[in-house]
């Protein structure tokens, strides 16, 4: 099973677990507000776009509430059995999929009191460190200093242990292993990560609005 299915898989497991009314780390989104998110972008595209594109966001809003109201066990099947084999997503499922439902699945269970970062998995590291290679300028884009980001000593990945996220001066490392790295890129403060470089510096790095 490839990252990106056994994350959809176990984000569905825990949607049943936990039910449809837990917080998350998406803002004021219950979990049931992200399974309509996940669900209106890929089954949904001419909503879809309503993600980036602000004239469309009143469009998106009333699609995706719509899917909402779907009863607790059909929206969650929807989430697992993803879209149709002849669209886009799942066409590149690895490609557009190993991300999102990471971080959608640690949005739910960092949102939990007692969780903890979930055990190394090679396979799963390395994927979301080639990831992290896709999307870490872009998420660091607005940074006035420079930022690395860099596995801990002696966790070399197959593609080097740094990533330079941005260009620039007085160089922050963000350290942290590939998933927690994801996430700090993502705009999660729950990531356990650990900076280093000047002090005034990190406090730029860590006052950035990362993200898309």
């Amino acid at each position: 099973m490839s990252v990106a299915k056994d994350e959809r898989a176990q984000l569905s497991d825990l949607f049943v677990q936990v039910g449809p009314d837990q917080p998350t780390l998406c803002g004021e989104w219950t979990t049931r507000d992200l399974a309509a998110h996940l669900v209106v972008r890929e089954r949904r595209p001419d909503a879809a776009g309503g993600i980036l594109l602000k004239p469309l966001a009143g469009y998106l809003a009333r699609v995706q509430a719509k899917i909402a109201a779907k009863p607790w066990d059909e929206l969650v099947r929807l989430v697992r059995t993803g879209p149709p084999a002849y669209s886009p997503y799942a066409l590149l499922d690895d490609l557009v999929n190993t991300t999102e439902f990471f971080v959608h699945h640690e949005d739910v269970r960092r949102a939990r009191p007692g969780w903890a970062p979930r055990p190394a998995d090679a396979e799963r590291d390395k994927a979301l460190w080639v990831a992290l290679g896709r999307v870490g300028r872009m998420m660091f884009r607005k940074s006035p200093v420079g930022v690395a980001l860099r596995t801990p000593a002696g966790r070399e990945t197959p593609a080097g242990r740094e990533i330079m996220a941005r260009r620039g001066p007085n160089t922050v490392a963000v350290v942290g292993e590939p998933g927690e790295l994801l996430l700090y890129a993502f705009g999660r403060d729950q990531a356990v990560v650990e900076f280093e470089g000047e002090q005034s510096a990190i406090g730029v790095v860590r006052g950035l609005s990362r993200g898309l």
